[in-house]
């Protein structure tokens, strides 16, 4: 399709102005000073020192004040940047386009997200048939700064009452708020402190939700690991909501989840004690006073009800098939030996969806979308015509819907939205954003390189088309590697800020990840943890060898389990990056479990409490713990929210603490802590433009290029 953009202003990098021999004395006079107690452990006989155990308590007057010393100081810092403000400009502008987001039908209406450009929060729109879009919902209004956001919607099932939570400052911790659609008036008094859960109906007479007990110490540090599941009925206080699953002492799960089946006739209960596997268990609503029955009574595996067709249910697990598969089993007798496999495992990991009466099986090849379409007997009916090579998502609709929306994504192409004719797999442009940014201009291209042991890892490298390989171009290496996730192509911002500048973006699928199904995931756990940091690495230094980059040119970025990558990776190889940013990253490996849910990460991490082995092997990477005297470090931006209760600040405080009193040489380390922000979602568009702004600015000042000039436009091709 040919279209027209408007010409789009490049800020190039000018290369005259690198400085080489007489290299920015970047150092800073004096880190605020930060006091040290002494603090012991004792795990198996070792005693291991804690000097900064004081920060972990984020309500003392002291800790306050850390934040606010260490934040002038960062900030002092960052204003001499010369180009800072040209950056959040430039991001401000890029920023301000329309975005909308797949529509989805509830009731008499269909709802969707939009954002005018540089709105704190994307706004709930709908429309009646051919009345006029009208405003639903807008989280703008919530408070005047933006950082109380949404969090989810849920609708009856008739589309006429609406239950949706709300967050504060980032946390975790929801309220939950229940409103008629129709007049938009709320109908009765918040519900409070619920916590990672959905929101799930029974009819139209109230929700399933889960939540933990309150904590007594401070509830954006102190551990919850008791996770329960409520029935709240309309009409009714909170107080009289119905306990439905509430666990025992012996057996703590740290995440339940309630889903009542589309057709009201069942409820499945979802019981895990970390964030890899789960026990499951169904119950017959349509039987007065039926019991749970167990689907799964052990937590081997991650199985959930993808739908049923009366006392049919349709499941997929990854039981005896890494890369999931489809099964089938009555639900009166619904335990595994009873299982008959509908759509088998392939090479491919599955993300199944149903839309209408189908199956739509995403799969990923190479962390590339390809998607087929099957009947709920399992017969394959076409696969679907994608728009290109990248990311397809948000699909699901319910059973009566004859149109599926969904949205596709890549490196360089911004998200747009696409119907499908579910009966005739026709693929229609719904919505396409208009957009001040030539993607035409740019290129993605995969690449495989081998890690320390000889395992092959897939990276994808995203830069201008035309890239001279000469080995000074300025590097963002980003990846995760962890909890089954899989990091698959999808348009950024501040990346397409970052390539305009003539900088390249390169994320490689790390083991620990989902993008090669469950081996993939586990060969990057425990006592194998040390594989991710190994294909890190080995990332970076293909990307040197083949002259893409080099060391002084290079910087690793990472967020959550990412942070704990970074960390890792900066202080067992600080030669191999100019630059470290570490994101509300976990870094003390010792005693994260002791904090809000941090125990359920043990699938993948192992605990200090384990075995004398698991906590030697935990302590030999621990960020915190590995920074060593008399070594130069990268320059190094820690970032952090003071309202993440999920990786509680305290351990960016303690690594920034540990780095600015053993850095060695002219590099900083600063930590930005933003105020009323939690662990990402929710954030405030203005607060993320500031964030960027000052984590590329601190990058390329820290790479050595003092001006971001030469300003050039780019015609879009006619």
């Amino acid at each position: 399709m040919n279209k027209t953009l408007c010409s789009v202003l490049v800020l190039t990098i000018f290369m005259a102005c690198k400085q080489n021999d007489s290299k920015k004395q970047n150092i800073i006079a004096s880190y605020p000073e930060t006091k040290t107690v002494d603090t012991v452990d004792t795990y198996f006989g070792v005693q291991v020192k804690d000097p900064y155990r004081w920060l972990e308590d984020d309500r003392s007057p002291e800790t306050e004040a850390w934040v606010v010393a260490e934040n002038k100081a960062t900030n002092t810092y960052l204003k001499q940047i010369p180009y800072r403000n040209d950056l959040k400009q430039r991001l401000s502008e890029l920023w301000n386009y329309e975005k909308v987001g797949t529509p989805f039908i509830e009731g008499d209406y269909t709802y969707f997200y939009k954002n005018d450009g540089l709105q704190n929060q994307n706004v709930i729109y709908r429309k009646k048939g051919d009345s006029d879009t009208e405003v639903f919902l807008d989280p703008n209004t919530f408070s005047e700064d933006g950082t109380v956001s949404l969090g989810g919607l849920s609708f009856s099932k008739n589309g006429k009452i609406l239950a949706y939570s709300v967050s504060e400052g980032g946390s975790d911790w929801r309220k939950v708020i229940i409103m008629d659609t129709e007049t938009k008036e709320i109908t009765e008094d918040t519900l409070v402190d619920i916590k990672f859960s959905g929101l799930s109906w029974y009819k139209n007479e109230g929700f399933y939700y889960s939540s933990y007990d309150k904590p007594k110490g401070s509830e954006l540090s102190a551990k919850t690991d008791q996770h329960k599941v409520y029935y709240h009925k309309l009409g009714t206080p909170q107080s009289e909501d119905e306990l439905i699953y509430g666990g025992t002492p012996e057996e703590k799960h740290r995440y339940t989840g309630a889903e009542v089946t589309e057709d009201d006739n069942y409820l499945l209960l979802s019981l895990s004690t970390s964030t890899s596997g789960n026990k499951l268990l169904i119950k017959n609503l349509s039987e007065p006073n039926s019991s749970f029955i167990s689907i799964l009574d052990h937590d081997n595996s991650d199985t959930n009800v993808l739908t049923n067709k009366d006392s049919k249910l349709i499941l997929v697990t990854n039981l005896n098939a890494p890369n999931k598969k489809i099964v089938t089993v009555d639900a009166s007798n619904p335990t595994p030996e009873n299982w008959v496999d509908l759509i088998p495992e392939t090479d491919q990991v599955l993300s199944p969806s149903t839309s209408g009466n189908y199956i739509l099986a995403h799969y990923m090849v190479d962390a590339i979308s390809k998607v087929k379409q099957y009947n709920l007997d399992g017969t394959l009916v076409r696969e679907i015509k994608l728009p290109g090579l990248g990311t397809a998502s948000s699909f699901g609709s319910k059973k009566d819907e004859k149109i599926e929306y969904f949205q596709f994504t890549n490196y360089y192409t911004p998200g747009s939205n696409y119907s499908l004719n579910i009966e005739t797999g026709e693929v229609k442009s719904y919505w396409k954003p208009s957009i001040d940014f030539n993607s035409d201009a740019y290129e993605s291209h995969q690449v495989f390189y081998t890690s320390k042991d000889g395992t092959k890892v897939p990276m994808m490298i995203t830069h201008k088309k035309g890239l001279e390989l000469n080995g000074k171009n300025p590097t963002i290496l980003y990846a995760y590697g962890g909890f089954n996730i899989s990091l698959t192509p999808s348009f950024s911002i501040p990346n397409a800020i970052w390539m305009e500048q003539g900088g390249i973006y390169a994320v490689p699928n790390l083991r620990g990840g989902g993008e090669y199904g469950k081996a993939w995931h586990d060969a990057g756990t425990k006592l194998q943890k040390q594989n991710v940091f190994d294909d890190f690495i080995a990332a970076g230094e293909y990307l040197i060898k083949n002259n893409y980059t080099a060391s002084e040119y290079l910087a690793i970025r990472g967020g959550s389990n990412g942070g704990l990558l970074v960390g890792a990776t900066m202080t067992q190889r600080p030669d191999l990056m100019q630059v470290a940013l570490p994101a509300v990253g976990v870094l003390d490996m010792l005693r994260y479990h002791t904090f809000t849910s941090g125990a359920g990460w043990a699938y993948d991490f192992g605990t200090s409490e384990d075995n004398k082995e698991m906590f030697e092997y935990l302590k030999g990477y621990s960020p915190v713990h590995n920074v060593k005297p008399d070594i130069q470090y990268p320059a190094t931006l820690v970032t952090t929210g003071d309202h993440d209760d999920r990786v509680v600040p305290a351990h960016s405080f303690k690594f920034a603490a540990e780095l600015q009193d053993k850095q060695t040489g002219n590099n900083p380390v600063l930590i930005r802590i933003e105020t009323d922000a939690g662990h990402g979602a929710g954030t405030p568009v203005s607060k993320i433009i500031d964030q960027y702004a000052d984590i590329f600015g601190f990058t390329l000042y820290n790479m050595g290029f003092e001006n971001l000039s030469n300003m050039v436009k780019t015609e879009a091709p006619k």
